[in-house]
């Protein structure tokens, strides 16, 4: 659902550990007629008291910051505002920082070299609910979903097949007896899988396996202990 726009504008935060960063920015969008600027903060722990107190409709939010960082900041806030749109920026080319940012549940992603047309764009686009990503973030994503792909279709039927058991709940002498085939070669196969998988144990294989579709849903049996 969008966000209705108060008469006064888009209600933005500003959070920067670099002054003349949030200066520059606060400077920007007093000039800009459809946006407020309710407020700044230097750390995350300064961002979650302003958004508590302000509710901003989108948060321009920096990544590296001492204290508490702009991922456990976002985390925080969005559990007290969650209808406020947050978008994470940052200077650096570290694909660690986009599934952080995106899982705390920033809407956007984008890196600092952009423009101020384009932010303020980014931040009319996340106000009514629509997601910006830089280069960097889609360039991640794309490659994720490909890596995923990859491991799935890297799997032998043979390996689906204990891979599927696996989900099932099975163990290991479980899976021998169904596919007919002595101990040894299912530690081998299980071990392969989890290799594919780059996952370290069964739990983690199971996981992986339903989130990416690679088999069926779990049986009714559920998954042995």
């Amino acid at each position: 659902m969008l966000k209705e726009t108060s008469p006064e504008g888009i209600r933005i935060a500003i959070v920067d550990d670099h002054e003349m960063v949030r200066r520059g920015l606060s400077d920007y969008f007093r000039l800009c007629k459809d946006f407020v600027l309710v407020g700044q903060a230097a750390d995350g722990e300064e961002a979650v008291r302003l958004c508590k107190k302000m509710k901003p409709d989108v948060v321009l939010m920096d990544l590296v910051m001492p204290h508490v960082n702009g991922v456990e900041a976002t985390k925080q806030i969005l559990c007290t505002c969650p209808a406020t749109r947050i978008i994470a920026m940052s200077s650096f080319d570290d694909e660690r920082l986009v599934p952080a940012a995106l899982n705390a549940g920033a809407i956007s992603y984008l890196q600092k070299n952009i423009t101020m047309s384009e932010l303020a764009d980014a931040v009319r686009k996340a106000h009514a609910g629509i997601s910006t990503l830089s280069p960097l973030a889609m360039q991640f994503l794309i490659s994720s979903v490909t890596s995923h792909q990859a491991a799935g279709i890297s799997l032998t039927q043979r390996e689906r097949e204990v891979l599927q058991l696996l989900v099932d709940g099975k163990s290991n002498a479980e899976i021998a007896e169904l596919l007919v085939i002595c101990l040894p070669t299912v530690k081998t196969h299980v071990g392969r899988v989890l290799a594919k998988l780059g996952v370290k144990n069964r739990s983690e294989a199971i996981v992986f396996a339903i989130k990416h579709d690679l088999v069926s849903a779990p049986s009714k049996s559920g998954i042995a202990p």
